[in-house]
């Protein structure tokens, strides 16, 4: 009897992005607690301790999700046009969903790190200010999610389709005389 975890890994990959969508939010309410002076597009702030270790955490459990999602959906290819037209539409969401959770995991992967790094300076900063961008990473961890849900799904059905029009092998039985 085969067991099916399906419905668990979805669960996890939803919990880990959630978590990391919220502790993105968390953290941008935390930067926006400590003093800063602000003129025009210029602004000068204290570093949050607080922001710097969610945002950290955030980018850890965002990255954990999208390993853990495309690690168990496993590998879904299509290298030219003639394969894309061949292929089942559960391949082509696949492919799909695992290139917008690549390009969502790099702009909020890149977001999370930004206003890490913008938290981690131990004396106070002036520059440019970097509004939201923890939120914004944190928002998109929620897409992440359910980009990464549907891959593995689609990323599962075509490889169970995959397995039933297989031919299967014939056995041949050979008897000794």
């Amino acid at each position: 009897m085969t067991k099916n975890y399906g419905f668990l890994v979805c669960l996890l990959i939803m919990a880990l992005d959630i978590t990391a969508g919220v502790l993105g939010i968390e953290a941008e309410i935390a930067e926006n607690k400590v003093k800063h002076l602000k003129m025009w597009i210029f602004e000068c702030r204290d570093p949050s301790l607080q922001a710097y270790k969610l945002g950290l955490a955030a980018s850890v459990l965002l990255g954990l999700a999208h390993v853990v999602g495309n690690l168990l959906g496993g590998c879904v290819c299509i290298w030219t046009k003639e394969d894309l037209d061949k292929a089942s539409a559960n391949k082509q969401l696949a492919v799909c969903s695992l290139i917008f959770s690549w390009i969502i995991l790099a702009v909020g992967f890149t977001m999370l790190i930004m206003g890490t790094l913008s938290n981690s300076k131990s004396r106070k900063s002036c520059g440019l200010s970097h509004h939201r961008l923890f939120s914004i990473g944190g928002i998109l961890c929620f897409i992440h999610g359910l980009f990464t849900v549907a891959y593995y799904v689609s990323a599962t059905a075509a490889a169970r389709e995959d397995r039933s029009n297989r031919p299967r092998a014939a056995t041949t039985t050979t008897t000794a005389a």
